[in-house]
C-alpha cells in the first residue's frame, strides 16, 4: 500500500495546492448564497435611537402613576421624537416608533381602555419603568464588527447589509466548473436506453452537490471512451473553465485515457490513488494556468463520496470560506471495516434522548449500488482495523 495516498495526505495536498478564486463587488441583490471577502461592521448603533416596542401609550412612571392619562398626541414610527407635555399625559405610540423625549415606560394597548381623549389603564395593569423599550445601541454600538471575511451570506447576513448600507458587497468570484463524465456506455437522462447503456447521474448528483454549496456556474460535458476525443475534449475543457470534475477514466484499465490526457496538457498530478474505499482510484492536479482537476472514480457511491469529503470543501476554502467545525457521530451497531484502507459507509443520522448525534450505518453493497443513499444524510469515516468498529465508536460525519 505504500503507493497509495493517505486520506490526510490527500487532504493536505489538496489545501496546499488550491488558488484562490480572488473576488468582486455585486449589487447586493444577487450575493444571496456568495461567500463573503470583507468586514463589515455596524454603520450605526442598533437601534440607533430608543424605539417602541409595542402599540399602545408612552409616558412617564412613577411609584405614584396616575391610572387615567391625558391623550398629548402621537409618536408614530418614521416621525421626528415628539416630546411629552408635562403632568398627567400620555402619547400613543406605534411599534418601531421613536420613545417620545420625556418618557420611559410604554403600556401596550391590551392594557388600556380608550375613555373619551383619555386612556386607563386595565385594573391588572402594573407598569414598569424601562418596560417595552428597546435601548439605543442595546443590540451593537456603532463600528461594531458585524460580518467577517468568508462567511456565506444567507438571509441574516443579507439583512445586515442591507440595513448598514451596504449596496455592494465583495464576494469571492464564483469558479466556473466542469463535471464531465466519460464513458460510452452513458447516455442522456431523456434518451432510450440500448443494451449495455445506462444513463448519466454521477454528473447530476456532483452537480446538485455543488448547488447546494453555492456553486452556480457549472456545466455537465460527456466524453466517449476514444483516446483522442479525450485529448481534445479535455484541451478545450482546460480552456474555458476554472474547474474540473471528472467522473470515470481514472483507473488502470486499458480504456481509462484520462490521466494521459491530462498529461499531455501539463496538469501536474499531484497524487493518484488513495487508501480508502470507495474512490481509490480518486486522482488530482494542477492545470499550467491554475485550473483544478479532481478525476472521480466512476462508480456513483465512489464518485460522491470522493466529491463530498474532498471536491465540495476545497472549493469552499478557495473562496475563502471559513472551515466549518468537523461533525462527529457515535456509531449505533457495529460496522465492517477494511484492514488496510479507510472506509466511507453512509449512514442515517438522528439525534438520542441523551442529545448524542447517532450514525445508522446504511452499507451500499458494492461502490456502484447508490439506491439507497436517499435514506442517508452523509457518510462516517472509519479508520482501517481488523474485523468491525464497534458500535458505540466516535467517527467523523460528512454530509451529502
Amino acid at each position: 500500500m505504500s503507493e497509495l495516498t493517505s486520506v490526510s495526505q490527500a487532504e493536505a495536498l489538496i489545501a496546499e495546492h488550491m488558488p484562490s478564486f480572488g473576488s468582486e463587488r455585486v449589487p447586493l441583490d444577487v450575493a444571496t448564497g456568495r461567500v463573503l471577502r470583507q468586514s463589515v461592521r455596524a454603520e450605526h448603533d442598533h437601534p440607533p435611537f430608543d424605539r417602541v416596542m409595542m402599540d399602545g401609550i408612552a409616558t412617564r412612571w412613577s411609584e405614584a402613576m396616575p391610572r387615567r392619562l391625558h391623550i398629548a398626541g402621537a409618536q408614530m414610527a418614521g416621525m421626528r421624537r415628539q416630546a411629552l407635555p408635562a403632568g398627567d399625559a400620555c402619547l400613543e405610540v406605534t411599534t418601531g416608533a421613536m420613545l417620545p423625549e420625556g418618557c420611559d415606560c410604554v403600556i401596550p394597548i391590551e392594557q388600556l381602555q380608550r375613555d373619551g381623549e383619555d386612556y386607563v389603564l386595565s385594573v391588572d395593569c402594573q407598569p414598569l419603568a424601562g418596560q417595552f423599550i428597546h435601548r439605543r445601541a442595546s443590540d451593537c454600538a456603532e463600528g461594531t464588527l458585524l460580518l467577517s471575511s468568508g462567511m456565506r451570506l444567507g438571509p441574516a447576513e443579507m439583512a445586515l447589509l442591507a440595513a448598514n448600507g451596504v449596496a455592494n458587497v465583495e464576494v469571492a468570484v464564483m469558479p466556473s466548473v466542469a463535471i464531465v463524465s466519460t464513458g460510452d456506455e452513458l447516455v442522456n437522462v431523456d434518451e432510450p436506453l440500448g443494451e449495455g447503456q445506462i444513463r448519466r447521474s454521477n454528473d447530476t448528483a456532483v452537480r446538485s452537490a455543488l448547488q447546494l454549496d453555492g456553486l452556480a456556474r457549472v456545466a455537465m460535458e460527456h466524453i466517449v471512451d476514444d483516446e483522442a476525443a479525450t485529448r481534445d475534449r479535455i484541451a478545450d475543457l482546460l480552456d474555458r473553465h476554472d474547474v474540473l470534475l471528472l467522473s470515470g477514466g481514472v483507473s488502470m484499465g486499458q480504456r481509462d485515457y484520462v490521466p494521459a490526457a491530462l498529461a499531455a496538457q501539463g496538469v501536474q498530478k499531484v497524487f493518484h490513488r488513495i487508501a480508502q474505499k470507495p474512490g481509490k482510484p480518486m486522482w488530482f492536479g494542477i492545470g499550467p494556468r491554475g485550473q483544478v482537476v479532481f478525476a472521480l472514480p466512476g462508480n456513483p457511491v465512489s464518485a460522491l463520496v470522493c466529491a463530498t469529503r474532498y471536491a465540495r470543501p476545497a472549493l469552499l476554502m478557495a473562496q475563502g470560506m471559513l472551515a466549518p467545525a468537523r461533525e462527529y457521530v457515535v456509531l449505533d451497531a457495529e460496522v465492517d471495516i477494511h484492514p488496510m484502507l479507510v472506509s466511507f459507509m453512509p449512514a442515517r443520522v438522528q439525534t438520542d434522548a441523551q442529545g448524542r448525534l447517532m450514525a445508522y450505518p446504511v452499507p451500499s453493497k458494492t461502490s456502484g449500488d447508490f439506491s439507497s443513499l436517499p435514506r442517508t444524510q452523509g457518510f462516517v469515516q472509519l479508520p482501517p482495523g481488523k474485523g468491525k468498529a464497534p458500535a458505540g465508536s466516535v467517527a467523523a460525519f460528512y454530509r451529502w
